[in-house]
């Protein structure tokens, strides 16, 4: 089961999108639906894909003739059937998204950067939403190995997709206040930069499909807009990003599932309408310092955020709203925990390193809570010394127990600081992420 398009089988999007879909939730009451807002379908021609082979001759006749695809409604000025404790649920995630960002301030206040913002912490959480957000879709790494790609070290192919899902990241919350076409095609572009063979940055030109065989549309579980709606579909979104109507976590919820509705990419559709929460998150204020690791919170339950999406498609926008608000208290309890431990660990640091406080060894500790994995030359551009500096400086955190050797290769010295990379991934054991 897979994001098919044509015939050929995109290699990302995963197995539980169409897995969740097939498990589709009753539909709502009415009184709990939106005017307007559940899908419509269109019939369209379909011409038999010559890779039939293997099929049986029941799934062949299966795949002839016209298939239907959805229509998804114009939502930039469609207004919205929310009941009053969703709304309210909603108000209260944002206020503790907020009050997050803001405590982070308060943490390890002397290692802010020159604009106040706590930048060590602001990149992990970064990367922790970055690789929950992979994770959804079956693309698992762990804490060292996501490190090393960051790097540019040898770390396995799950780990490039999670690191481009970083890029993706901070593309779309560096153009938040451009939230446009533009922007989202550069999320994607930066997302997928190393898999040219899903058009990075540009809007599918074919029919896909959620499901099924994979040779035809016809017995997906879901098949959205034919490729020649997607850019009007597109526009209409970024017009619904731009009210200020709705609440910003509300807003950002059901921009999101419109996005994953509209699918306008081959592949990587799930991160980039992750990132796209982010950017609006950003865009609203409701975040300022700090990317809230959201799809962490949906990960403890991924079921019910793929039934919410279906349920949005059915026209019931009240449980997207819900379960992004549940999904967001969860990640600011895990998010804590994890600033805590993170704490914790750069205090034992400051104990355990007796070296001169004027030494390089000081300077790339706020390094190692974003990076924990460096060489020589991320050394040498944190601390500003030459090369036998940084290399004194490794040796100085190796004997403090800070780092250890990532491997037994002496000629291209890669360290790792242990404490992050178990913390990260005692992060993600919380939020429920496996495999890596």
């Amino acid at each position: 089961m897979t994001d098919s398009a044509g015939g050929d089988h995109a290699q990302s999007e995963r197995d539980m999108i169409s897995d969740a879909s097939s498990a589709k939730p009753a539909l709502a009451h009415a009184d709990m639906l939106t005017p307007g807002l559940a899908l419509t379908f269109e019939t369209r021609p379909w011409h038999r894909a010559d890779d039939d082979y293997g099929l049986s001759r029941r799934e062949r006749m299966a795949a002839r003739g016209p298939y239907h695809a959805a229509i998804t409604p114009a939502i930039a000025n469609l207004g919205f059937a929310l009941a009053s404790e969703v709304e309210a649920e909603s108000a209260e995630a944002a206020a503790e998204i907020a009050r997050f960002d803001a405590d982070i301030s308060h943490v390890l206040p002397g290692l802010q950067d020159s604009r106040g913002e706590f930048a060590p912490l602001s990149s992990v959480l970064l990367r922790t939403e970055s690789a929950s957000s992979s994770q959804i879709e079956d693309v698992a790494a762990g804490a060292k190995a996501l490190a090393l790609a960051s790097i540019d070290e040898r770390s396995g192919p799950n780990a490039v997709l999670v690191a481009g899902n970083v890029e993706a990241m901070r593309t779309a919350i560096a153009m938040s206040d451009h939230l446009d076409v533009v922007a989202i095609r550069a999320a994607h572009q930066a997302l997928l930069a190393s898999t040219p063979q899903a058009e990075p940055g540009e809007f599918r030109q074919q029919q896909v499909w959620i499901g099924g065989r994979g040779n035809s549309p016809h017995t997906a579980t879901f098949v959205p807009p034919h490729h020649e709606r997607v850019p009007a579909a597109m526009k209409d979104l970024v017009r619904f990003c731009e009210r200020f109507d709705l609440a910003p976590l509300t807003q950002a919820a059901l921009a999101h599932a419109q996005f994953e509705t509209i699918h306008p990419f081959l592949d990587g559709n799930g991160r980039t309408g992750r990132t796209l929460v982010h950017a609006m998150l950003r865009r609203a204020r409701t975040t300022r310092r700090v990317t809230v690791p959201v799809s962490a919170g949906l990960l403890t339950d991924t079921q019910s955020y793929f039934d919410a999406l279906t349920a949005y498609r059915q026209g019931d926008a009240a449980r997207i709203v819900s379960r992004f608000s549940q999904a967001a208290l969860v990640a600011v309890r895990n998010g804590r925990e994890l600033v805590e431990d993170l704490a914790e660990i750069y205090a034992g640091w400051t104990d355990r390193l007796t070296v001169r406080r004027d030494a390089a060894a000081w300077r790339v500790l706020p390094l190692l809570l974003r990076q924990p994995a460096v060489n020589v030359a991320t050394i040498r551009e944190a601390s500003g010394v030459s090369q036998p500096a940084a290399q004194n400086a490794a040796d100085q955190l190796v004997r403090a127990e800070v780092l250890a050797p990532a491997s037994e290769n002496r000629r291209n010295r890669v360290w790792t600081a242990p404490e992050v990379t178990s913390a990260l991934d005692a992060f993600a054991v919380r939020a429920g992420r496996r495999g890596y």
